[in-house]
């Protein structure tokens, strides 16, 4: 079981996100100035982008719609970074976290869906055809990666035999979930870039519908809403630790480190995904993930649930 962390810890948790999102931010403007060299650009000088690409928000002005309802989509926006740092809280720094309810798991899967009626909030509050396409873009990605999503984060705890994460770290002492549960860690990485509707997967927020869920916010409010899809790909990346990975287990470092380590290079592995996987059509998607997703994931399950029967 993991402690509970003291108070300065609960009060640190949002600035540590922030910090591993703009981070993540950094990389991926690295790695996207590494791509363009050919055409001058430096990746070097392209990690402080975000920065100035934030800077250049706070001072744009809000857009207003026609018959829009502003506090509508201002609480969907709202609501993507504080699902993602409420998530956040049963996640174990070492073996510690902010909270581990005994149903953590479950606390962790219901800030998700939290986050996917936010975005649909997000683009539903402008009153405007793209941004609505956007919302209910993320309605129908989310209802094709929720299940298998679900099915990973549930085969982990089967595995445990517990829904605390605490014991769920506590049961990979020797052997880490991700070595004798692969179905199911490689559909939790697929499922988590799906989530922050990042890379193949960005079609709440695609061009071809001038931004999707984010084409009538500017200002602030686009800031808050793309940073709250960092904080989600941050807090996805680091549940696949202790669900996954063995949490802080690990030789010789302290077990913050090995956290951390592993955090940061799922996060990367996440952020390079945008490069490594083609971006799908909806529809092919939606197919792949009901034919083959789910199945894969049920048996993956049935799997572990034999194993864990007979032990």
């Amino acid at each position: 079981m993991a402690d509970t962390a003291p108070l300065w810890a609960v009060v640190l948790l949002p600035f540590a996100l922030a910090a591993a999102a703009a981070g993540g931010a950094g990389l991926d403007a690295v790695l996207t100035a590494a791509a363009e060299r050919g055409r001058g650009a430096r990746p070097l000088r392209a990690a402080p982008a975000p920065l100035r690409t934030g800077l250049r928000l706070l001072g744009g002005q809000p857009r207003r719609t026609t018959a829009g309802d502003p506090w509508l989509g201002r609480i969907g926006i709202a609501l993507v970074p504080v699902a993602a740092v409420l998530a956040g809280a049963v996640l174990p720094w070492g073996f510690r976290a902010v909270t581990d309810p005994v149903v953590g798991v479950v606390w962790f899967n219901a800030m998700e869906a939290l986050a996917w009626a936010a975005v649909w909030l997000a683009g539903w509050g402008p009153n405007s055809a793209l941004s609505l396409i956007g919302g209910y873009r993320f309605l129908a990605q989310g209802l094709a990666y929720e299940l298998p999503h679900m099915f990973a984060i549930t085969t982990a705890a089967l595995g445990a035999e517990s829904l605390r994460v605490g014991e769920v770290v506590a049961a990979q002492r020797g052997v880490w979930f991700a070595v004798w549960m692969p179905a199911a860690f490689a559909v939790f990485l697929l499922s988590a870039l799906a989530m922050a509707f990042w890379g193949p997967f960005d079609h709440p927020l695609g061009r071809d519908a001038a931004g999707g869920a984010a084409a009538e916010h500017a200002g602030v409010d686009r800031l808050v809403l793309l940073a709250g899809r960092w904080l989600l790909l941050v807090v996805t990346a680091g549940f696949s630790v202790p669900l996954f990975l063995g949490g802080g287990h690990g030789p010789w470092l302290p077990a913050w480190t090995w956290t951390l380590l592993k955090t940061a290079a799922v996060l990367g592995l996440l952020v390079a995904g945008r490069r490594l996987l083609p971006t799908l059509r909806m529809e092919r998607y939606l197919e792949f993930a009901w034919t083959v997703l789910v199945p894969l994931t049920l048996l993956q399950a049935l799997v572990v649930a034999v194993v864990v029967l007979n032990r």
